[in-house]
């Protein structure tokens, strides 16, 4: 198939929701490989605008700013600045990062949804949803809380229980409240507008499935999940009073799903850039709806459905409605969504509300200069087709082994002899031998090498190409020894040292969409700013006689204390994490003191334990209870004592009155009480004393 060869790009990151920072995770799900994507084609002198900006609707906005007793505007306010500022310092070069706040996006965002009412793109739906009477307003499912029907969690959501992490919907929940006044919802009628997705399965079936096999296999695979099954109509309005308010008669006090809302913040956001300055981006037009420009999206897996499904059905509804004087305003579809998996951190999920995650604003001042030791970081382990893992330690490595022992070390070589023996000038080259021809064939094709794997959104493997470069330097100034050279044919070692520097100079065009802080400081010190792209491969760079600057450590290592202070801070969240999670269960309901009497509860002297045959959760105790006689009972804490036999000698309590029960074939003759720690391990009761068997708890 013909690969299609475009004027101009348009590559857009996924909005950071303004509800808090930007983690790793963010970052090498989306914005370091769009970033690397973007200065890649910059540097190939392609066309090509990068949009960024804050998402700043929604719910879960609201609920903060409730918790803090502040506007969500004052929310959004904060959070959009620390995350603007944290991608600016960090190296994320959008030509345009603005919010959906903005006046230009509201504007934009209720034409379109307008443009589809009016031409009968939505349905109009009533459904049951739940009220809070006392607030007097509808609950989205974040304002309501309950007990899970699962696991019985007290204090699921209404879209999902975080204890046992199944979906659910606000009905679902046992005994729901509202978070708002915390009175008991009641179910009432409400009118919302509806995106038929089913009326546009079998165009997503052929655009997708047909069109772009070549899409990654996670996204492909998600995408055909959902067309494998029924698609239904989906809400574009919220009964929200923070959100853009929906253009429609009747619509007071809704405004439209923030899913909706926000990719269309890409399109808003292009068209104040291009307000903005005109001679130079033109028309947003150009950028969205021309044929010749190529879109590409730049996502995490869980807003594949978002990007995938609904974004092309609302810009293909508008397409269908958009016809004016024999002429179309089409919306062009994007040409690929490179999403990528989950990164966990230390072995553990990432989540903002436990606080696991390193956080971008934090990295940047516990780590001031070394932006690009985690983007290099970040790419070396980017979950391009699974979930990964970073962990601090790797970090270290990769810092200290790779960047410092390979990149660094061969540049920091190269040129500290050049100063030793040339005074910094470049020297001639002179004569090749065999070990010089055989250097120069290993990086000639680099360029062909990392342009593939870019152009196939390869950013892990391309960056490795890049290193290789260094590996290839390495190996050839250590066979070739100058430093030994230099002592008895200067002539043969200024062409050594001509070839590493023409190697540096590479590395520094290489690594310019991956690292730039490094590749700008590398061409300040080889002093220059000529080296274009296209001359990535040649040995013909850096000309003799070109005067370089004075060496210095491109990198630097990072050591155990630096790193121990991460781990130590992830493992106070952690133990917070712990201390805040625990709570004691809710008390049961009164009962009589005639009803507490019935229940026999006494002492007994454990003579034996042991784990029962085939079972994993059985443990049968051996118990003096005082009669004279022995009595068994089985209990399922098998798990929480690897030891049973530890339990021998203890005065344990147990229900003498219960009826036996026959277990694993065993006759259990009462229950051993067993209490529930914050980890919801289980542990027997004991007595402070040795009392006497067979003794009444009263």
């Amino acid at each position: 198939m013909e690969v299609k060869q475009y004027k101009r790009y348009t590559v857009t990151s996924a909005l950071p929701y303004a509800n808090g920072g930007v983690h790793i995770g963010h970052l090498a799900g989306v914005y370091v490989p769009a970033d690397i994507y973007v200065r890649y084609l910059r540097a190939k002198k392609r066309e090509v605008m990068f949009i960024g900006g804050s998402d700043e609707h929604g719910v879960p906005i609201t609920i903060r700013a409730r918790k803090e007793g502040i506007t969500p505007q004052d929310v959004v306010n904060r959070y959009h600045a620390m995350i603007r500022d944290s991608f600016d310092e960090f190296g994320i070069s959008f030509d345009v990062y603005s919010r959906t706040t903005s006046k230009t996006h509201h504007q934009f965002a209720a034409e379109w949804f307008r443009k589809l009412y009016d031409e009968g793109k939505l349905t109009e739906e009533t459904t049951t949803q739940l009220y809070d009477e006392e607030a007097k307003q509808f609950l989205a499912d974040r304002y309501v809380t309950g007990e899970c029907p699962h696991c019985h969690n007290q204090g699921a959501y209404g879209d999902q229980c975080e204890k046992c992490g199944r979906d659910l919907s606000p009905t679902e929940l046992i005994n729901p409240k509202s978070t708002i006044s915390g009175s008991t919802p009641v179910l009432k009628e409400t009118k919302n507008w509806y995106l038929p997705l089913n009326e546009y399965q079998e165009w997503l079936k052929q655009w997708i499935l047909e069109e772009h096999k070549e899409w990654r296999p996670n996204v492909y695979g998600q995408c055909k999940s959902w067309l494998d099954m029924d698609l239904q109509p989906r809400a574009m309005t919220r009964d929200l009073d923070w959100g853009i308010p929906v253009p429609v008669e009747g619509a007071e006090g809704k405004v439209l799903y923030v899913w909706f809302d926000a990719p269309i913040g890409y399109v808003s956001n292009t068209k104040e850039l291009c307000e903005r300055d005109p001679q130079r981006w033109g028309s947003w037009q150009k950028w969205w709806q021309d044929e010749d420009t190529r879109l590409v999206h730049f996502i995490g897996k869980d807003n594949i459905v978002f990007h995938c499904i609904i974004f092309p059905v609302m810009m293909k509804a508008w397409n269908e409605c958009s016809m004016v004087n024999g002429q179309c305003s089409m919306f062009i579809m994007p040409d690929n969504v490179p999403a990528n998996e989950f990164l966990n951190l230390e072995n553990d999920k990432i989540s903002t509300s436990r606080n696991w995650a390193v956080w971008l604003h934090e990295y940047l001042v516990d780590f001031p200069g070394k932006q690009d030791v985690l983007r290099y970081v970040l790419t070396a382990n980017a979950p391009e087709t699974k979930d990964n893992n970073f962990t601090w330690k790797d970090f270290q490595d990769r810092n200290n082994n790779e960047l410092v022992a390979v990149y660094g070390n061969f540049v920091n070589r190269a040129l500290q002899l050049t100063q030793k023996y040339w005074e910094g000038v470049v020297p001639a080259r002179g004569e090749l031998l065999d070990v010089d021809r055989q250097a120069i064939a290993e990086f000639k094709d680099v360029k062909e090498k990392v342009e593939t794997l870019l152009e196939q959104f390869k950013f892990r493997d391309a960056q490795f190409e890049a290193m290789n470069l260094a590996r290839i330097g390495n190996r050839y100034i250590t066979e070739c020894e100058p430093w030994k050279v230099w002592k008895t044919d200067p002539k043969r070692c200024e062409t050594i040292l001509n070839i590493c520097l023409q190697i540096v100079a590479n590395l520094s065009i290489a690594f310019g969409p991956f690292l730039p802080f490094s590749s700008n400081r590398l061409r300040s010190l080889i002093n220059t700013n000529d080296l274009d792209w296209e001359q990535l491969g040649s040995i013909d760079l850096l000309p003799a006689g070109h005067q370089l600057n004075e060496p210095q450590l491109l990198f630097e290592k990072i050591d155990d204390e630096t790193i121990q202070k991460q781990l130590d801070k992830l493992e106070s969240t952690k133990k917070a994490n712990e201390a805040a999670a625990w709570a004691p269960a809710a008390i049961k309901d009164t009962v009589s003191f005639e009803d507490f009497e019935k229940l026999d509860i006494r002492v007994g002297l454990v003579k034996d334990c042991q784990a029962v045959k085939k079972s994993k959760k059985l443990l049968q105790f051996t118990i003096d209870d005082g009669t004279g006689t022995d009595r068994t009972i089985c209990s399922g804490i098998a798990q929480f004592y690897e030891n049973p036999s530890e339990l021998i000698g203890r005065r344990i309590l147990f229900v003498a009155n219960f009826a036996p029960r026959k277990m694993m074939g065993i006759e259990s003759q009462g229950m051993i009480l067993s209490a529930v720690d914050s980890d919801e391990s289980l542990s027997v009761v004991t007595t402070t004393k040795d009392v006497k068997p067979g003794s009444q708890v009263g």
